[in-house]
Formats: structure tokens, sequence, C-alpha cells
């Protein structure tokens, strides 16, 4: 078996440069994304206090990202959660349910003390497999 291409997936620009890590990875259909958080493309915090604007340019920047590798929120297999306080949890269905659809990822949703930046409340990471039909 052949070894499968491997393509950085990044955005112009790319928030993540200036941390020295990628923004995620395609390894043939596999699509591997760094945790996302309420980040616009040139860095700056979005909705800092604001957990549903947060949790809205944390989804949409996995959108950008999915579709920069040749995939859609409909390929996402795996999510991760990181809330760093679970009194949003509530929300975290409902956004599940404006995202996804049937069958849903997989998911695991923490606590955190903190994220990378203090302002952060939510930071997500998704796997994807492009062009996956998910059978419920």
């Amino acid at each position: 078996m052949a070894n499968p291409e491997v393509r950085r997936i990044r955005t112009d620009p790319d928030p993540f440069e200036p941390f020295c890590l990628s923004q995620g990875f395609r390894i043939g259909d596999l699509i591997i994304l760094s945790g996302q958080a309420a980040m616009t493309a040139e860095g700056a915090i979005v909705g800092a206090g604001d957990f549903d604007a947060q949790a809205e340019q944390t989804f949409r920047n996995i959108e950008t990202l999915l579709a920069a590798a040749g995939a859609t929120m409909a390929d996402i297999v795996k999510v991760t959660i990181y809330l760093t306080d679970m009194a949003h949890f509530p929300k975290i269905v409902d956004l599940r349910r404006k995202w996804f659809s049937a069958p849903y990822p997989a998911d695991t949703i923490v606590e955190v003390r903190a994220l990378a930046l203090p302002e952060l409340m939510i930071e997500i990471e998704a796997t994807a497999i492009a062009g996956a039909r998910k059978i419920g």
C-alpha cells in the first residue's frame, strides 16, 4: 500500500503562524484540524465575554478550514470541545443541532481552567473524512 499524500491545510492569512503550529493536515481523505477558537483570520479575538459569538466564530473557522481541505461540516466524524465553563453545555447541544446532522459526530467535551488566550471560552478540534457517507 502506498503512503497517502499529506497536505498542510492553511488559510491566508494564517492566524496560527505566530504560534509555530499548523491549522491542520489532510492525509489522503483523513482531515485533522488543530483546535479552533474565536479568532479572526488576522488573529483578533471575537466576542470577548460573549460565549455565543465565540462559539459561532469557532464553528465558522472549522467550516473555513474544511473547505480549504475540500470537505464540509458533514464530513466531521469526531470533535473534542473544550469549555472554560461547563455551564455552557446546554448551548453545545443546540450548536450540535445547528452545525451537524444525524448521525452526529463522536464527541468529547471537557471543562478546562484556561485556553491559549485568557479571553477564549471555547475551543474545538475536529477530525473529518472527506466525502464520507455516514450511515446512521
